[in-house]
C-alpha cells in the first residue's frame, strides 16, 4: 500500500472526517519521480473539536506514526472543525512552491 493510501486510511479510521484531502506534493520538491516524500493533509473532523492547534497536530502525528516512520520528510497540516471550515471562504491555503534543495537561486 503507498504511503499516501496509509495516510488516507489511518485519518479515516482515526477521525471520521466530513472532509479529507491527501495531496501527494511531492512533485513540487527536488526528488525523484514518483516519490512520496511530502504530503499536504486539508482535514475537517469533529474529533479536532474542543483541541488547540499544537493539540490537533499532536494527535494526528500520533495516528500517522507507522507511516512517518517510513520516509516522509514533510507533512502539511490544515485541521479545522466543521464550524471553523464552514466560515472559511476559501478553504485551506495554497502551499508554497518549493525553494529548498537544487532549486535554489
Amino acid at each position: 500500500m503507498s504511503l499516501h493510501s496509509q495516510i488516507e486510511s489511518l485519518l479515516k479510521e482515526h477521525f471520521s472526517p466530513q472532509v479529507l484531502s491527501v495531496e501527494n506534493e511531492s512533485h513540487q520538491h527536488a526528488v525523484p519521480a514518483n516519490s512520496e516524500t511530502h504530503f499536504k493533509v486539508v482535514m475537517v473532523a469533529r474529533a479536532l473539536e474542543g483541541k488547540r492547534r499544537v493539540g490537533r497536530h499532536q494527535a494526528v502525528y500520533g495516528a500517522l506514526d507507522e507511516p512517518l516512520k517510513q520516509g516522509v520528510h514533510a507533512l502539511t497540516l490544515h485541521l479545522y472543525t466543521p464550524d471553523e471550515w464552514q466560515s472559511r471562504e476559501s478553504g485551506a491555503p495554497q502551499s508554497p512552491p518549493c525553494m529548498g534543495g537544487s532549486k535554489t537561486g
